[in-house]
């Protein structure tokens, strides 16, 4: 691919978190606290585009896969250098690696990417489909990983052989273990 079609397409990410206790609760005050300062950081960070955004100014208030428990964050990003640069610095890297303390521990994959012509902004429902689709069919150019990334274009979702299969949207929940160091895959990581 050219440098020139790239520039067409802009990287989407979403990850997921099922809260480990009410958003409101004191166990949650540091993750909740940290909301503000690490949406600023990404507004502001390079290759930054676009990200969810409820009534509050984060999308605490969307709910994904119809669950309340289950919060999303959805952006943007020029690429996927961009997006990891910012994942792996300051305030969020912090967070990132307190995510035991904020969320349970799911079973399936909770983030995915995905490339999206310049200027689209994805939608929950869209993104919902996409992280579906990973955990179907793994990787894919539809549907990926930053650890299994594809290049920019366009991209079609593998058939399934199963005619109409109805996956359970609601992640599987894993007992919290005590809270201790992060080690697992950038596949599964929330912000």
């Amino acid at each position: 691919m050219t440098p020139s079609s790239a520039a067409a397409y802009e990287l989407a990410q979403v990850n997921i978190g099922r809260l480990a206790a009410p958003l409101d609760s004191l166990r949650l005050k540091p993750f909740a606290d940290g909301l503000d300062p690490v949406n600023a950081v990404a507004d502001a960070s390079d290759g930054f585009v676009w990200r969810l955004q409820g009534e509050a100014g984060d999308a605490t208030d969307i709910r994904f896969f119809g669950d309340e428990w289950i919060l999303v964050n959805m952006s943007v990003w020029r690429d996927t250098n961009a997006l990891t640069a910012f994942m792996y610095q300051g305030q969020h890297r912090e967070l990132l690696a307190r995510r035991r303390e904020f969320f349970e521990r799911l079973e399936e994959a909770v983030t995915t990417l995905w490339w999206v012509p310049a200027g689209h902004r994805p939608t929950v429902e869209e993104a919902e489909t996409r992280l579906l689709h990973l955990r179907a069919h793994g990787p894919t150019e539809y549907a990926f990983t930053l650890r299994t990334p594809f290049p920019p274009g366009p991209a079609n979702p593998v058939p399934n052989p199963v005619p109409n299969p109805v996956p359970n949207p609601v992640p599987n929940v894993v007992p919290n273990p005590v809270p201790g160091p992060v080690t697992e895959s950038v596949s599964r990581s929330a912000s």
